[in-house]
């Protein structure tokens, strides 16, 4: 959990989680991707964090994230070589790491 200080002054927590690949994830729903030619401009509405997504693949796996059983299937349908998806994986738990990507709900 981190504590984060707001603008009032009042201390709000989130729950930061581990990113793991083999479990489903999904683009955060409080995540606006806006198309550039160099990728994505990234923006979080809830931490107002900006990012930029430098890779087009990259774009195409954080959209194709909720279509997969795992972020590791989403890495490979959307095309990665194999020995790219190190550093995808990587580029994802970064996104998870500043909130841009979450963890997949259960569907009831």
């Amino acid at each position: 959990m981190r504590r984060l200080l707001s603008d009032a002054g009042t201390v709000l927590t989130t729950d930061v989680v581990a990113f793991d690949p083999a479990t489903p994830w999904q683009k955060a729903r409080s995540v606006a991707l806006r198309p550039e030619p160099f990728g994505a401009l990234v923006y979080h509405f809830g931490n107002r964090k900006l990012s930029f997504l430098k890779s087009k693949m990259l774009v195409a796996v954080v959209k194709n994230l909720a279509g997969h059983p795992s972020a590791l299937a989403a890495i490979e349908a959307s095309g990665v070589p194999e020995a790219q998806r190190p550093a995808y994986v990587q580029a994802l738990a970064d996104l998870a790491r500043s909130q841009m990507i979450e963890p997949q709900e259960p569907t009831p």
